[in-house]
């Protein structure tokens, strides 16, 4: 019998390990959140059993601390993986479509892993830099990798980025629509109240902040699926997007270690050094 290897924790040097803990990926999560509802059996599960409305800041912080861990957890990030699968054994119902779904069936478990990919490459497209082609290569190996740590078998992904383009085109024209999550998450009147212990300033730019979190989203959403979904998106707020992308790219790298990484992703950088 073939032995079971269990998958190897990122380290320093690999690509994730530099930007999946960068503050910028907090512009770029809600464009992968969106495809990844956007799934009628993913937004369906999310719709039914997630506390994302009664709980927002609640269940962000508790899905971004865990996605920390997947990269920066070191062995902590297997057992996190393990986590996250017993935590949807329980996820099952009916998607908009009739048909019945389960959280951890291989292809909606697979997609929603999927979608880092190629929001990673818009956002640092735009926020950072553009990855290069040998990059771009070295990025999906990686996320392959990753996807070994939550427990997504090779044969559930496509082996290349070419492959991946090829499934994802396919996955968009074939599988997306504007579900109800997805509409509330592009919806900028959503009424979600700032963070707990918002000061009087936050408070009051809240509505103009939530404003600009829908444009960034929209924005690095691949334009297939804002096709898909029936968004616009013109010459006019391309333009809007680079220049904020160009105060992103030029300030973050400024910022203090404490400011620029997150919390699980800073203290990993500290004790590795």
């Amino acid at each position: 019998m073939k032995a079971v290897t269990e998958p190897v924790p990122f380290a320093p040097g690999s690509i994730l390990w530099d930007i999946a803990g960068d503050v910028r990926l907090l512009l770029s999560l809600p464009a992968a959140l969106v495809l990844q509802v956007a799934h009628p059996a993913v937004g369906a599960g999310v719709d039914e059993h997630s506390v994302f409305r009664t709980d927002p800041w609640g269940r962000a912080a508790r899905s971004l601390e865990s996605l920390q861990l997947w990269v920066y957890g070191g062995e902590a990030a297997l057992e996190e993986g393990r986590r996250l699968r017993r935590l949807h054994r329980t996820i099952s119902g009916t998607d908009t479509r009739g048909r019945a779904y389960h959280a951890l069936t291989p292809a909606h478990y697979a997609w929603v892993h999927a979608t880092a990919y190629p929001v990673f490459l818009r956002s640092a497209r735009y926020l950072s830099r553009p990855l290069t082609p040998r990059e771009e290569r070295r990025l999906y190996g990686e996320l392959l990798r990753l996807g070994a740590i939550l427990g997504i078998h090779e044969r559930d992904m496509p082996p290349t980025p070419e492959e991946f383009w090829t499934y994802f085109e396919a996955m968009v024209e074939h599988e997306l629509e504007r579900t109800a999550v997805a509409g509330e998450l592009l919806d900028p009147r959503r009424p979600v109240p700032p963070p707990p212990g918002s000061g009087t300033v936050l408070r009051r730019l809240w509505p103009l902040l939530a404003r600009l979190r829908v444009f960034v989203t929209v924005g690095l959403l691949p334009p297939i699926a804002r096709d898909r979904l029936g968004l616009t998106w013109t010459a006019r707020d391309e333009r809007r997007l680079r220049r904020l992308g160009g105060v992103v790219r030029t300030v973050v790298p400024l910022l203090p270690e404490r400011l620029r990484y997150l919390p699980v992703a800073r203290r990993a950088r500290a004790a590795r050094r």
